[in-house]
């Protein structure tokens, strides 16, 4: 695989804070009294700005002077956000819009969008320029041995200075991926050579292996397939998309993760943080024209009618009584607003099967559930070492946070601690690993799980003292031995848990240097709701604000800083930033005074022996050694940005770079033998209703089979049994069978 491309994400820095991890307030709210906005009425855009930065204003955490600082980088922020590649932009467009560097301010104030409208004017005939020089370039011979070095980081690059430039950029950028797709195809054609078995049949077949001339050929037609598809997305892109990422502009420049939604993404996070959705149980992209099928859900109203398949291509789509709507062409969200309606709803979808043949599939919507990201748990031993050992895996920490009676990752895990501890389990590990966080609700009620009662989080609002979260049940679901997993993308409400049973000493936090470090509270406004009149123009979306910091019950802010975790593990990341400080216009840390809090259920004991420990065994592990060497190869490769145009010069760095990474390529792929994986047997018949469920859950397990991570973190449970009792507690064993 090359090392970087030229073909980057649309919108590279947009996208990725737009993916921001965050957690949400939903106790309690802030009511923005309605009123009618200065801009034209009749003008939705106007509309949707004026009410966004009067919002902003009035409720953000920190609100931002909408002065000349902030237009200057507004200014830089948003050419970032249309043209992260510099591939449509030229200096010369930059300096046409120059004139507008300090006055983003003032145009925000009037709510007047000219800036905007001008960058949009450059930018469509950017992409119409670049389409051209696209479409000469890639009819000529391509160079495979150009001189000098293409330079792949965006934010190292410069604007190119004219026309003249862009199209040399152009030229370039082509000429690096067709090397790169003819150093592929030969690596792939003498990796195929060195693992096939010779036969009398395979040297009849000889002239089946790519001559070099038709190497060329097909790397030429991989790059021209790749930019056609990439040109056709772009000319699908919309005013409003840009116009979302001039809001976000704005909005970022607050905090990361302040966003704006419109109607169709905000109803995607709703699906994602719900687990649910009323739909027919399909995931679709677009491939070409055409939008298709890639994945069936199963339990769902397709996967349960058998018509509709992967890689069927969807024609048209219609409602019960009505006309059918032809989508080829379409952009997926767009044909996935038609094809997702209520619970008990007909949709009738005319499909193209791979046969040829388009038939039309009647289906009637249901309540899907998305089981993956919900809770669950096996029991793990190390046979004669550790035994009993209850694992439970958290994805998100998820809540049908609108409907009564949805989802509550609270109550899963609260069932998961039943099922468990009637195993009579020794000791449980929670796994908040890649856990983004979610629900703020669901993470103080959860933390509660394990304590008598007592502060979880204190949260501070604009300009008001903070206030504190409690656990007012004074139950204890799970009393035992406890540790938590995380690693740097464990955010949010995952910090929340992870700081508040560090601080009561209840858990031994194991993990990555540091957890994300997101220490802020988001809440959506319905700009609907926000204004008067313009029904017209409705709806206009949601705004996921940050209106608040959340802080540790012992004064200190997880924000920026993250969790440390007591027993911290060698990762891929260990060399290179991720998380909050990644993210530019982070708010800063910060602490305020403590809270008392206590609690008597579990103590952890000789915390300084229990890492010593393990610092012991990782010391000694090869796997973790070679960890640590591939996290200081992926810094040097993060540092490393500049490539050669010459496809011999990219193959010999290539070659050493993969030579280099020989060693790292059987990692975490052989199986812990030692382990023992076993589903609880309360879960068997859930599990076994079909065989996708059976499928899913045995991929999981494998991958368990194959943690390294999972295995020491048993052995440190081994010692916080044994040094936190008389060590009975080792043999104990589970009640009845596990299944």
């Amino acid at each position: 695989m090359k090392p970087g491309s030229s073909f980057d994400i649309i919108d590279k820095i947009h996208m990725k804070l737009r993916s921001s991890i965050f957690l949400l307030l939903v106790l309690g709210g802030v009511f923005l009294s309605a009123y009618y906005p200065q801009a034209d009425p009749k003008e939705k855009e106007g509309v949707i700005f004026d009410t966004l930065l009067t919002i902003l204003d009035r409720v953000h955490f920190n609100p931002k002077a909408i002065d000349d600082e902030f237009s200057k980088e507004a200014f830089e922020t948003f050419l970032k956000y249309i043209d992260y590649g510099k591939r449509f932009l030229t200096q010369e467009d930059i300096d046409a819009v120059q004139q507008y560097e300090l006055l983003i301010d003032d145009q925000a104030k009037m709510r007047d969008l000219t800036f905007f409208n001008a960058s949009m004017d450059r930018l469509d005939a950017g992409f119409a320029k670049s389409k051209l020089f696209y479409e000469k370039i890639i009819k000529e011979d391509l160079a495979e041995d150009a001189e000098g070095m293409i330079e792949l980081d965006s934010d190292k690059k410069e604007w190119a200075s004219n026309d003249a430039e862009l199209e040399e950029y152009w030229r370039r950028s082509l000429t690096y991926d067709y090397i790169s797709d003819i150093y592929e195809l030969r690596k792939a054609q003498e990796d195929s050579d060195e693992a096939v078995v010779v036969s009398d049949e395979d040297l009849a077949e000889e002239d089946a292996k790519l001559t070099e001339e038709e190497i060329r050929t097909k790397a030429k037609e991989k790059v021209e397939e790749r930019w056609d598809k990439f040109f056709e997305r772009m000319s699908k892109l919309r005013r409003s998309d840009r116009f979302e990422s001039y809001l976000n502009t704005f909005t970022h420049i607050f905090d990361p993760h302040t966003d704006y939604y419109n109607p169709k993404e905000k109803q995607d996070f709703d699906i994602n943080m719900g687990g649910k959705l009323e739909g027919i149980g399909a995931r679709l992209s677009s491939e070409g024209e055409y939008i298709k099928v890639v994945d069936i859900i199963p339990g769902g109203p397709a996967w349960k009618g058998k018509e509709l398949e992967v890689d069927d291509k969807i024609v048209s789509v219609m409602q019960d009584g009505e006309e059918p709507v032809n989508v080829v062409g379409w952009r997926t969200d767009d044909a996935v607003q038609l094809i997702r309606g209520k619970k008990g709803t007909i949709v009738h979808l005319k499909v193209k099967k791979k046969d040829g043949t388009t038939p039309s599939i009647r289906i009637e919507r249901e309540e899907v559930i998305i089981d993956a990201s919900f809770a669950r748990s096996v029991i793990i031993d190390i046979p004669e070492t550790v035994e009993n050992i209850g694992y439970i895996k958290l994805p998100k920490f998820y809540s049908s946070f609108e409907r009564k009676g949805g989802n509550s990752c609270a109550e899963d895990i609260k069932v998961e601690l039943e099922k468990l501890t009637a195993q009579n389990v020794n000791g449980i590990i929670l796994d908040l690993r890649n856990n983004g966080g979610g629900s703020l609700n669901d993470v103080v009620k959860m933390s509660g799980l394990f304590i008598e009662e007592g502060p979880i989080v204190q949260v501070k609002p604009r300009d008001k003292k903070p206030y504190v979260y409690q656990d007012t049940d004074s139950s204890v679901q799970y009393d035992g031995p406890l540790i938590v997993m995380v690693n740097s993308y464990s955010a949010s409400a995952s910090e929340i848990l992870a700081a508040a049973l560090q601080d009561y000493n209840r858990a031994v936090i194991v993990g990555s240097n540091s957890t994300f470090g997101k220490g802020t509270v988001q809440r959506f406004f319905n700009l609907d709701k926000a204004i008067s009149g313009a029904k017209d123009m409705k709806p206009l979306g949601e705004l996921k604000l940050t209106m608040q910091k959340f802080y540790r019950i012992n004064g200190g802010s997880t924000q920026l800083k993250g969790v440390v975790p007591d027993i911290i593990f060698p990762d891929r990341f260990s060399f290179v930033d991720v998380g909050e400080k990644d993210y530019d216009f982070a708010m800063p840390w910060t602490e305020i005074p403590p809270v008392p809090f206590t609690q008597n259920v579990f103590h952890i004991k000789n915390i300084e022996e229990l890492a010593v420990n393990s610092q012991a065994r990782i010391a000694t592990n090869d796997q973790f050694s070679l960890i640590s060497e591939r996290a200081q190869k992926i810094k040097d490769d993060k540092d490393k940005s500049q490539y050669p145009l010459d496809v011999d010069a990219f193959a010999s760095v290539m070659d050493q770079s993969e030579l280099d990474s020989e060693k790292f390529k059987d990692l975490m792929k052989d199986s812990l033998d030692n382990l023992s994986i076993k589903n609880l047997e309360v879960d068997l018949e859930y599990i076994n209703l079909d065989e996708s469920r059976v499928a899913r859950n045995e991929d999981w397990i494998d991958g368990l089979y194959h943690d390294i991570y999972v295995e020491e973190t048993l052995l440190i449970m081994r010692d916080l049994i044994s040094s936190n009792g008389d060590g009975a507690s080792v043999i104990k064993t589970p009640q009845g069978n596990r299944g």
